[in-house]
């Protein structure tokens, strides 16, 4: 990936508590860019605190868009998210401004680096029909079946993931053309020239601790009070921001069924994994982007503006910002 010299949208993803929405808010404020998230729960206002949501103080400190915008009541997709940052980034741009992404949805840098297939929507009686198929013949059979109309889907797609196995099987059918081919034939949101993209990579032992630490301090904040209220609207349970890192377990805790240790304690491990498995996507997906190796703030500064400003701009030598994180 080459870099321009004055990229007009720089990228910064990383697993949660890696550093990266600090890192990007002191970027933003010293080159006098402006920030677009890229985390898909920080997308809806009803739990600042417990999706790690800027305060309303470091929202005044520089530009801030897309971050609690959603109600909690509504289910964003990636397409949606992706109309919505490319009209930020134009009027961004049109200001002579820098864009800057940080988030940890890896699929939202995807969408904008590699393209979203335009699927069809599925009719629901290909749907249905796909889900009662695998429910009669088992996943197995069902594999094989699939296999015959999409075999780079079945291969992808892990063993026990029914809902992806059922997508490609509906959309073969519906459409006669894999789900594999729609997804192949995209169009990437930004031209390659145009952007550039950084990933904070912390060492596991060092996020982990970054983790647990940052949930101690939102309870302190009033997560708890943001899970009473989010249940207390009584909510479809499948809506996304009702699977946010820690509702279900501060929800049992409310509920009663587990006391606040275990709560705390089940919140630790789901957190832990979400952030291994962001990790390990971003590995995977981006393995061609510039990686930031440690958990300092100041280090991870210096990494960044070696890389964005090989020659850093007056803004960038004549002041420094050493005691933010």
């Amino acid at each position: 990936m080459s870099r321009p010299t004055s990229p007009p949208v720089i990228m910064i993803a990383g697993p949660t508590a890696s550093g990266k929405s600090a890192l990007a808010a002191r970027l933003a404020i010293e080159s006098g860019g402006e920030l677009i998230n890229a985390d898909s729960m920080q997308l809806y206002r009803d739990l600042r605190v417990l999706t790690a949501r800027p305060t309303e103080a470091e929202e005044a400190s520089v530009p801030h868009h897309l971050f609690g915008i959603a109600d909690a009541s509504e289910a964003w997709s990636v397409g949606r998210w992706l109309r919505a940052a490319i009209a930020e980034m134009a009027r961004i741009r049109a200001r002579g401004r820098t864009a800057i992404v940080v988030g940890g949805t890896g699929l939202y840098f995807r969408a904008l680096t590699l393209g979203l297939a335009d699927v069809p929507e599925t009719p629901a009686r290909f749907r249905a029909a796909a889900a009662d198929r695998l429910a009669l013949i088992g996943e197995t059979a069902f594999r094989a079946e699939l296999s015959a109309m999409d075999a780079p889907a079945e291969r992808r797609i892990g063993r026990g993931d029914r809902q992806r196995l059922m997508r490609a099987h509906a959309v073969f059918s519906a459409t006669g053309r894999a789900l594999s081919d729609w997804q192949t034939a995209t169009t990437p949101a930004l031209a390659p020239a145009d952007w550039i993209g950084l990933v904070l990579a912390p060492p596991r032992e060092a996020l982990y601790r970054r983790c647990d630490a940052r949930l101690a301090s939102m309870l302190d904040a009033g997560a708890i009070g943001e899970v009473s209220r989010l249940l207390a609207r009584g909510l479809d349970p499948g809506l996304p921001v009702m699977k946010a890192l820690g509702v279900a377990a501060f929800a049992a805790q409310l509920r009663g069924d587990i006391s606040p240790y275990d709560a705390l304690e089940r919140a630790r491990r789901e957190t832990r994994r979400y952030a291994k498995r962001q990790a390990t996507w971003l590995r995977h997906q981006a393995p061609d982007w510039p990686r930031i190796e440690t958990d300092d703030p100041g280090g991870q500064w210096e990494a960044l503006r070696r890389w964005v400003f090989p020659t850093p701009p007056a803004a960038l030598t004549s002041q420094g910002c050493d005691g933010m994180s």
